[in-house]
């Protein structure tokens, strides 16, 4: 991708322009630019994995503003909404209304499953999403399920409990944690977790993507990239990988050091 200032995190355009008017030479308009820079408020897209509404966020949210940025968690159709019938489709529909409602590029984050709704959002609006964020979590493929991971309940895919997640998914929650999490965590409709993943531009293979690794390391996952087992990452030109010292749920037990590797993200 160009690395030009990212186009519209654009109300910074005008301290550009006052810099620059305050320094005459070469150097001077490079430092206004490298100054410039460092003040972009990026707008960042906060997806949060499945049984997750947009309240997940709450303690990145103060900490992404106090870095500068806009954060913007959304609570999904069938996750928070009180909506038994949402489907994929529709999850789809509002990532891809929020992207657009954004004056310029936003950055998308994805947590867990929700990672293949960041880079849904790449390919169906490649020019429009400036990164993609995947924070635990990997896309499917074409033509796969989204999510189907646990048997639904009329209908609904509810929180299974702690044992499928024993181990490092959830060794950094404590009982209290637990408890938190399974009163707030929505059951997901089965049109959501059954539904059919659809890509087809192959400009999303152009979107730079920033991969957190909170139960798993970065080593592990360029392993399972490079053997194939992910096979639309494998395809991806630019691919940061970033450690964090957490379980799965990284927004729960280190939320501003989450926090601080998303508004690291924003860079070129």
């Amino acid at each position: 991708m160009p690395s030009p200032p990212h186009a519209g995190w654009g109300d910074n355009r005008k301290q550009i322009v006052r810099n620059q008017s305050y320094c005459g030479s070469r150097r001077g308009r490079r430092v206004a630019v490298q100054h410039w820079r460092k003040r972009l408020i990026v707008r960042i897209l906060l997806i949060g994995g499945l049984w997750l509404d947009g309240s997940s966020w709450d303690e990145v949210v103060p900490v992404l503003r106090d870095l500068g940025h806009h954060p913007v968690p959304l609570t999904l159709p069938g996750q928070g909404d009180g909506s038994t019938s949402a489907t994929l489709a529709d999850q789809v529909a509002t990532v891809l209304a929020a992207v657009d409602a954004e004056p310029d590029r936003p950055l998308v984050v994805g947590h867990s499953a929700a990672a293949g709704l960041a880079w849904l959002a790449a390919d169906a609006r490649p020019e429009k999403v400036a990164k993609v964020v995947m924070i635990g979590g990997f896309p499917a493929g074409d033509g796969s399920t989204y999510a189907d991971f646990f048997e639904p309940v009329d209908g609904l895919m509810p929180f299974p409990g702690w044992a499928p997640f024993d181990g490092p998914d959830s060794a950094d929650l404590d009982e209290d944690a637990r408890r938190a999490f399974e009163a707030a965590a929505v059951s997901v409709p089965e049109g959501v977790t059954k539904g059919v993943v659809r890509l087809a531009d192959e400009r999303r293979f152009e979107v730079p993507v920033v991969l957190i690794c909170p139960e798993y390391s970065p080593d592990q996952a360029r392993e399972w990239i490079a053997a194939g087992d992910i096979p639309e990452l494998g395809a991806v030109k630019q691919v940061e990988y970033v450690d964090i010292d957490s379980g799965h749920w990284p927004m729960v037990t280190k939320p501003a050091e989450l926090a601080r590797l998303i508004a690291a993200a924003t860079g070129d």
